[in-house]
C-alpha cells in the first residue's frame, strides 16, 4: 500500500481501479493516507471515484462479454452466482449499479448487469453516484478518525 501512496494521485487511481475489479484489493487506505498527508481533497475524491468507477465498468464489460470459461478460470466467478442476481436485475435494473461499491457482492452485481445487457448509460451513471458517495462517506470517517486520534495523542496540558 505504501508504494501506491508514494505515487500520489496516480497510485490512488491505480489502487481505486484495482479495488473495483474482480481482483481483491482495497483502495480506502490509500485514499485516507493521501487525505491525511494533505493532498487536495477534491482532486483525491475525483481520482478515487473515477478510478473505482472505471474499474467497476471493466467488470460490467467482462460480464457483457459473457465468456464464463474465462471468468471462472481466472477470477473464480461462478455463473450460478451471477444468475442468482437475475431476479433482482429484472426488478431493479440499472439502479443496482449504485451498490457496486459494496464488498463481496459489488463485483458480481457489475458482472451480472453486463451479462444481462442492462442499459450501459444508466449503469455507468448509477455506478458513478454510488462510488462517489462511498468515497465521501469514507472521507468523513477518515477526518473523524484523524481528529479523534490527534485529540487523544495531545498532552493534557495542550488541551487547556
Amino acid at each position: 500500500m505504501e508504494g501506491f501512496v508514494e505515487w500520489g494521485y496516480l497510485g490512488l487511481f491505480i489502487a481505486s481501479f484495482l479495488g473495483a475489479t474482480l481482483i481483491p484489493f482495497s483502495s480506502e487506505l490509500v485514499f485516507s493516507l493521501l487525505i491525511i498527508k494533505g493532498y487536495d481533497f477534491n482532486l483525491s475524491l475525483l481520482v478515487a471515484t473515477t478510478g473505482n468507477w472505471l474499474g467497476g465498468l471493466s467488470s460490467y464489460f467482462l460480464g457483457r462479454l459473457g465468456k464464463w470459461s474465462t471468468l471462472e478460470k481466472y477470477f473464480r466467478l461462478k455463473k450460478e452466482k451471477i444468475v442468482k442476481f437475475k431476479t433482482n436485475i429484472d426488478k431493479w435494473g440499472s439502479l443496482l449499479a449504485f451498490f457496486c461499491w459494496l464488498p463481496v457482492i459489488g463485483d458480481p452485481i457489475a458482472v451480472g448487469l453486463g451479462f444481462f445487457r442492462t442499459n450501459y448509460i444508466l449503469v455507468a451513471m448509477w455506478m458513478f453516484i454510488g462510488k462517489f458517495i462511498r468515497y465521501i462517506l469514507w472521507a468523513l470517517v477518515t477526518y473523524w478518525g484523524a481528529v479523534s486520534y490527534t485529540h487523544l495523542t495531545l498532552p493534557t496540558s495542550d488541551l487547556v
